[in-house]
């Protein structure tokens, strides 16, 4: 490993640690030249699908690139960044686990979406509005319908008491 400062490649591992999620190791290093610390991390190297985009191009799977698109649509909304690392390490796994060489891009889309629809629902309207390519307002308006509709079934069955159902 490389000294970030005096780019010497002698240095020792002061103490290692596993992250919360046991899957990433954290090593405080010490430089033998300038004994200064730096700290690395090291995770698995998991061979990912490539991605078949909508035009038939081929892209190799980018997380970075799930965490950006995540962080521009919760942009300025209340969730935090360990929360969309979760979500995206979530798409990573969807993503992994299909077992296939190659996947549509839009099975990486959906996920977001997915996630982010449980993450925040401005969040989730912001994302679906670039991914679908609203043409007007229309469209954006329906997206917006169902999303209403959605919370209204969901909070209708957490408010509902066992009681409810033996009145008539």
């Amino acid at each position: 490993m490389r000294c970030p400062f005096c780019h010497d490649l002698d240095n020792r591992v002061i103490d290692s640690r596993l992250t919360k999620d046991n899957e990433v190791i954290r090593r405080r290093r010490e430089c033998d030249k300038c004994e200064r610390r730096f700290t690395t991390y090291e995770r698995i190297e998991e061979v990912l699908p490539t991605l078949v985009k909508k035009d038939d191009r081929r892209e190799v799977f980018d997380r970075m690139k799930v965490v950006a698109g995540m962080k521009k649509a919760c942009e300025k909304r209340p969730v935090s960044s360990a929360a969309i690392e979760d979500a995206a390490d979530r798409v990573e796994r969807i993503v992994q686990e299909s077992g296939e060489k190659e996947v549509p891009s839009s099975v990486v889309g959906e996920a977001v979406m997915e996630e982010l629809h449980k993450l925040d629902q401005v969040a989730y309207v912001r994302f679906a509005s670039v991914y679908r390519s609203f043409q007007d307002v229309g469209e954006f308006m329906r997206e917006l319908q169902d999303l209403v509709k959605d919370g209204k079934r969901s909070r209708t069955r957490r408010e509902r008491r066992p009681t409810d159902e033996l009145e008539p």
